[in-house]
This record gives C-alpha cells, structure tokens and sequence, in this order.
C-alpha cells in the first residue's frame, strides 16, 4: 500500500510516499481502508524530532492518529464490527499510522460513522474531540453553571470544546481574532476575546476552568483570572508551575489523551443529533506533497479548523 513516511527526523521535506507492507490484523483488532485523516500538531512535533524522547521509535515511521473510512478485514476475535462497516477512530499511538491507504485500529476504540455525518468530517474529530472532552469533563469536572475559559477558539480542538461546553451548560468565552468572532457566536461562544487588542487575564476573574492550549506566558497569565480554591486549569500543551498553582491556590494539570471508543461513540450521536458539528477549514488529497503542505499550515498555528486529509 502506499504511505507517507519519515526515515528521519527534520522538516517538511521528510514526509516522503512510499510502497510499505499491508496491515495484517491481530485477533481484535480490523483493518480500515481509509477515506480521511487529519493533521494535527504532535504530527509535525513528532516529525520535527520535539516528542523524540517520548516516542523513541524505529524508523520508518507513518504519521497521523485519526481514521475515518472501511472496514476491509477483521481478527478472529472480533464480533461487534463486520467487513463493509463505516467507522472512524483515534487509533493507539503507535509507529503505524493513518497517513496511509490502510491501518490497522483495535476494536474497542472503534465508533460507528453517523449516516449524516461525511468521512471527511469523521476524519476531524476523534483525536480533537477527545482531547477537548477529556480536558473539559474527566479531568476539568466541567459543570453546568460554571464558567470555562478555552484559548485558542478557533482551532481544530477549541472550535471542538467550545460546543462540547456550551452542550453542558456552561459560560463559555474563548481567546481569538476578531476575524472569527462571527464564526466563534456561532459555536456558542458567550464572549470572545480578542487577543490582539485585549490582555484576558486584565478582563477576566473567577473562572472556574480555564483549557490552555497555547502553554508558556498565556497558561501563565491564565492562573490569574482562575476563582481562588476552586479554579482549575488543564493544558495540553505543558506542565503548568507549581509555583503559580500555589500562589494562585488552584489545580493545575497537563493531560494526555487516552484513546476511547465509548467517548468517541457519545461525540458520534452528538453528531448526529446536530449538537456537535465539525470544523473541517482545509481539504487537502492524500500525497507526499499535499502531506507536507497541510504541515505547514499547521505549524502557523492559525488555520481555521481541522486540516483533513482525503483519500480516493
């Protein structure tokens, strides 16, 4: 099958096609013949060498942890899934990934594809999505009432959260630029920021939780609106200072998302029930060199959405 691989770690120019060996299924685990992917940052962090330590892998390695498309075959231990099933997952993290024409998922993390719901936006939620439901409600007990504060808006995981939240019943207000302030309401946004001419933690106190996904001098301006004793902070990008958690008398914590077939399946009804709706800003067809552009989109940190990768 051909896949888009590294042999190294560097830039953009290390994605490279190549024919690689077909998946052969383990006893619980199906082959999906993908239709989408979708790019998000630990791809390029990883192929920039920045989670080396982490993720000390062999070589080659294939990028990419979201999957949407066919089941094609099935281990002989499986029963829930058949061959012929539409289905998208966030597959474990492992050398073997979804910039591919087929991979290899486990059964138990598998979530039935919603009949109006497309391949490519399947593709745009499960690693996102998850990320942005585990940080809101497993780790950051996020209840109706409350207020959150998500940064980021308007990415790939806060366009995700801000739903998510608002679903919950929450005061919700996000960080953006004023170009997608429209964009944001729609999503249920109560109050958006704009960080280019406002300093949030100069507006804001007594939030409840704040979900960093932008780390360094904003998580650390972030302790300071959080509601003394209570305030919770979650970030995904970085170990928040014991020091400022102190001082602030709050809860901090950096997480890492755990794939969950159950999670992804409560984010597929709310699919369907058209409370949750996906943000796919980019389509771009699977290859070496639409690979490496979509890449460097993300690494801008300001495309709009999830970048999805397709397939024929």
């Amino acid at each position: 099958m051909k896949a888009v691989v590294i042999e190294q770690y560097g830039e953009k120019e290390e994605l490279k096609e190549m024919n690689v060996p077909d998946p052969v299924p383990g006893e619980h685990q199906v082959v999906v013949k993908l239709k989408a992917t979708s790019i998000n940052p630990i791809d390029w962090k990883l192929r920039a060498g920045y989670l080396k330590q982490m993720m000390d892998w062999e070589f080659p390695i294939i990028l990419g942890w979201d999957a949407a498309g066919v089941i094609t075959e099935v281990g002989s231990a499986v029963t829930e899934w058949k061959i012929g099933d539409e289905v998208f997952a966030r597959p474990e993290t492992t050398r073997f990934g979804t910039y591919a024409e087929y991979t290899l998922v486990d059964d138990h993390l598998l979530a039935a594809l919603p009949v109006s719901v497309t391949f490519q936006e399947a593709a745009s939620i499960p690693l996102a999505g998850l990320t942005a439901w585990q940080a809101l409600f497993d780790h950051g007990q996020l209840k109706s009432g409350e207020t959150v504060l998500i940064h980021a808006g308007a990415g790939g995981v806060g366009s995700l959260a801000i739903q998510l939240a608002k679903n919950a019943g929450a005061h919700v207000i996000t960080t953006a630029s004023e170009k997608n302030k429209e964009f944001l309401e729609s999503l249920g946004a109560d109050q958006i920021i704009d960080y280019k001419s406002a300093d949030f933690s100069e507006i804001l106190s007594d939030v409840d939780l704040v979900f960093d996904t932008m780390g360094d001098k904003i998580q650390a301006d972030s302790f300071k609106v959080l509601k003394p004793g209570t305030g919770r902070l979650i970030s995904i990008v970085g170990e928040p200072d014991e020091k400022l958690k102190a001082q602030y008398d709050v809860t901090a914590k950096s997480i890492w998302l755990q794939p969950n077939g159950e999670q992804l399946q409560k984010l597929a009804l709310l699919m369907a029930e058209g409370k949750l709706k996906a943000i796919v800003g980019t389509e771009i067809p699977f290859s070496e060199k639409g690979l490496q552009e979509a890449h460097e989109l993300s690494a801008t940190h300001h495309a709009k959405g999830k970048i999805v990768i397709t397939f024929e």
